[in-house]
């Protein structure tokens, strides 16, 4: 078995495109940041680019490629947005109408203009996380992250509106505030928690049964902590039912050329 997280980022996207990678990508190319994808006729593009200035926490803007470029020339030299994420789902009028590991055949449709947005991905500053002692639990037992569908509205722009969705790390109750400072740092990928220790205030009423990813065991001693997310977008197109988008599947994620310490403040 590789060693997921002393892979490059090439590497790493090379075995994606052969079909040797077609899990979550959290803890791979240690220190090398990832992205959440949103793709969109080029109709919806200036909608969504609004909707991201406007939330900021859920949807942090790293890149943008070209209309019909398949590759994101800053955050990953060469790459192949339509190949390179383990796993896509495909959107229709705000229903999932599939999962895929190749969505070459949509980009190629000559019917469509498709413009891609790479958004910044809490999986980034875990690396930081790990540095400091602080533990990260869906690393350690090997499965998705947990996330959930919130209350908290976002800014709606243009065709786009809905709700926030977070990620939950558990986190020992002494290393909360350090957990807190170190992702303040990092804004670009989603930066501080927006809740801790009680989900209910923020319409979590199950922690064992996330809407996306998998449970965690939360020790004795330990606080939920949540982030912002970026399968916001994802709940956002259920809610506003564009007739078309593709986004990564929940965990899997663009990896970048581009290093976590370069997104810090």
């Amino acid at each position: 078995m590789p060693d997921y997280a002393s892979l490059s980022p090439a590497q790493a996207r090379a075995l994606i495109r052969e079909g040797k990678i077609d899990f979550p990508t959290t803890g791979m190319c240690a220190g090398y940041a990832q992205g959440n994808l949103v793709v969109l006729p080029k109709a919806l593009a200036w909608d969504f680019l609004l909707f991201c200035q406007r939330n900021p926490k859920s949807c942090p803007l790293l890149e943008v490629a070209d209309a019909g470029s398949r590759t994101f020339p800053q955050f990953g030299a060469g790459s192949d947005i339509a190949r390179d994420i383990p796993r896509y789902r495909v959107y229709e009028h705000g229903v999932m109408t599939g999962e895929y590991t190749d969505v070459s055949a949509f980009f190629d449709d000559p019917s469509r203009e498709l413009v891609s947005f790479l958004i910044g991905c809490s999986f980034s500053f875990e690396s930081a996380l790990l540095e400091a002692g602080i533990p990260v639990r869906q690393i350690e037992e090997g499965v998705n992250v947990p996330m959930y569908n919130t209350n908290i509205p976002c800014t709606p722009a243009g065709v786009f509106s809905g709700n926030m969705v977070v990620s939950m790390r558990p986190i020992p109750h002494a290393l909360v505030p350090a957990a807190a400072a170190i992702t303040a740092q990092m804004p670009r990928v989603h930066g501080m928690p927006v809740q801790i220790g009680f989900p209910e205030a923020i319409g979590i009423s199950d922690l064992a049964h996330p809407d996306y990813g998998d449970a965690v065991t939360i020790r004795e001693g330990e606080v939920p902590v949540f982030w912002p997310c970026g399968v916001t977008p994802q709940n956002v197109l259920m809610q506003s039912k564009p007739a078309f988008a593709i986004t990564h599947a929940p965990g899997h994620m663009f990896i970048t050329d581009v290093k976590n310490a370069v997104l810090k403040l």
